[in-house]
């Protein structure tokens, strides 16, 4: 999965690559080729996250990733065509702030949002209790594949 980060809050390289290596293991769990798949991830403060959470989410609260997918479903996504599956936008501020709240590293904290970010762009979603439990196991699948676990 080729992973465009914003230039202005670009991550340290190990970051970059665990992303890099999340995003293959985020797309071949979801049945897709990961050569074939680009995302666009940017880095923002508590500000600029609260506004697009009120903007789209009509949520006016801090967060820690929002995901902005290009299809509907996992269905319309092309399997064959390289495609850019949208957006995710994580908070940095918030997420060192969840690392220390649940005892694991900054670095745990980073990908998993990114892989919680990439799932909704592959179509997942935690809508139901069984949705979050299938997004969850994958998303716990792919932290564990890292060596990222709790």
């Amino acid at each position: 999965m080729n992973i465009i980060f914003s230039e202005e809050r670009m991550p340290g390289e190990s970051i970059v690559r665990l992303f890099r290596e999340a995003g293959r293991l985020c797309a071949e769990g979801a049945g897709l080729d990961p050569d074939n798949l680009e995302v666009s991830v940017t880095f923002v403060g508590e500000d600029e996250i609260q506004e697009m959470n009120r903007k789209f989410r009509k949520k006016d609260a801090v967060t820690d990733v929002l995901s902005f997918p290009q299809f509907a479903s996992a269905d319309l996504i092309p399997a064959n065509d390289y495609v850019s599956l949208g957006d995710v936008v994580i908070c940095s501020e918030q997420a060192l702030l969840q690392a220390d709240d649940f005892g694991h590293s900054p670095e745990r904290e980073l990908v998993y949002l990114f892989v919680h970010g990439a799932f909704h762009l592959l179509g997942y979603s935690h809508g139901t209790d069984e949705d979050k439990s299938l997004m969850r196991e994958k998303e716990e699948d792919v932290l564990g594949q890292l060596g990222l676990v709790r």
